[in-house]
């Protein structure tokens, strides 16, 4: 291009280079070029700002299983990776100390049982009083060792721990046969159905994101809308970033911890009405900037401008165009390029 603008100058000699000329096309070209129009007018304009983001375990909805007394690993009932409803069995553990319990349960629902059967006319009410304390406090002990509140098959000391809700099971840290003590983490079971995003910002910026505000999150093809649900009012000391947490529904099981994600978080709406056009818009054409605008012949005129920011996917136009003003706003580059080519044209002609 360089060489056949050279060529052109020698060519002209002291003559400036003539004009792109208007492209004449009908509506029927414009829709087979892929071309489209829209009236200039004013907006508020939302700023989108994309960050990096990590898929992070939704801790409210993530539960440690541990038992609450020294135990002995009888059976396993779940895996790494299982998907588990509500109630399924995780495993089932022995201890002395739970089969204390669970005699002392068993007895005191049988005296409990017994003291109803009889009356209170036929016994004394202290002996009714302490029979009903005595199993009131058996299931009390039974629930402290995560056992039911009422007594069930043999006194032998087994008890299973179940999942407490849905989810999946992404930690599975024991043996058969292997003694654990109270509040060892044997599983880590989370609901996967909703996860966060962590996003890091520079602090000003992550000022400008409201909690309770939209935000996509990309992962791959995968594309999932999430809310933010929170901001944190600390700022790294090392890196000036403020943290911004994402809550996102996770279709199809798309998001899993770890996975790094892209964020594209809604910074708000700009105070003032400004004129803006699609950022696909805006060319270059022979070291101008340029916008295609639609002249009342319905031809396509490249028309030199001067722009502003850039704000989500538009370009603020500050000179060059008025409200009202009809431009290209998709199929710019196929104007481009005839006029490109007709330009060409012109220096073989030459």
């Amino acid at each position: 291009e360089a060489k056949e603008e050279h060529g052109k100058e020698e060519a002209a000699g002291e003559h400036a280079e003539e004009e792109a000329k208007p492209i004449s096309m009908d509506a029927k070209a414009m829709a087979a070029a892929g071309i489209r129009v829209a009236k200039l007018e004013k907006s508020l304009l939302n700023e989108e700002l994309r960050t990096p983001g990590e898929v992070i375990d939704n801790a409210y909805g993530t539960t440690l299983i541990t038992p609450r007394v020294d135990s002995l690993v009888v059976r396993r009932h779940a895996k790494l990776g299982d998907e588990l409803k509500a109630g399924a069995p995780l495993v089932t553990l022995s201890s002395v100390e739970v089969a204390q319990t669970q005699g002392a349960l068993l007895i005191a629902e049988q005296e409990w049982k017994r003291m109803q059967s009889l009356g209170r006319d036929a016994v004394s009410g202290r002996r009714y009083s302490e029979a009903q304390v005595a199993v009131e406090q058996a299931r009390a002990a039974a629930r402290a060792y995560g056992l039911p509140g009422s007594a069930v098959g043999r006194a032998n000391g087994e008890f299973t721990l179940t999942a407490p809700h849905a989810g999946r099971v992404t930690e599975d840290n024991f043996v058969v046969g292997e003694r654990i003590e109270p509040g060892r983490t044997l599983f880590r079971l989370v609901d996967e159905s909703i996860v966060w995003v962590d996003a890091k910002l520079p602090a000003e910026n992550a000022q400008r994101v409201a909690v309770g505000s939209k935000a996509d999150i990309i992962h791959g093809d995968v594309r999932l809308t999430g809310k933010v649900v929170q901001r944190s009012h600390r700022t790294a000391e090392g890196t000036r970033n403020s943290l911004v947490r994402i809550e996102v529904v996770n279709k199809d099981d798309s998001l899993h911890g770890g996975d790094y994600v892209d964020a594209y978080l809604d910074a708000g709406a700009s105070k003032d009405t400004q004129l803006a056009v699609p950022t696909a818009a805006v060319l270059q054409l022979e070291g101008d900037t340029i916008v295609f605008r639609q002249n009342a012949d319905n031809t396509l005129d490249p028309v030199s401008v001067r722009t502003g920011s850039v704000i989500g996917n538009r370009t603020v136009i500050t000179e060059g165009l008025k409200v009202g003003d009809v431009v290209v706003i998709e199929g710019a580059y196929a104007l481009k390029a005839q006029i490109l080519k007709a330009q060409m044209g012109e220096g073989h002609g030459h």
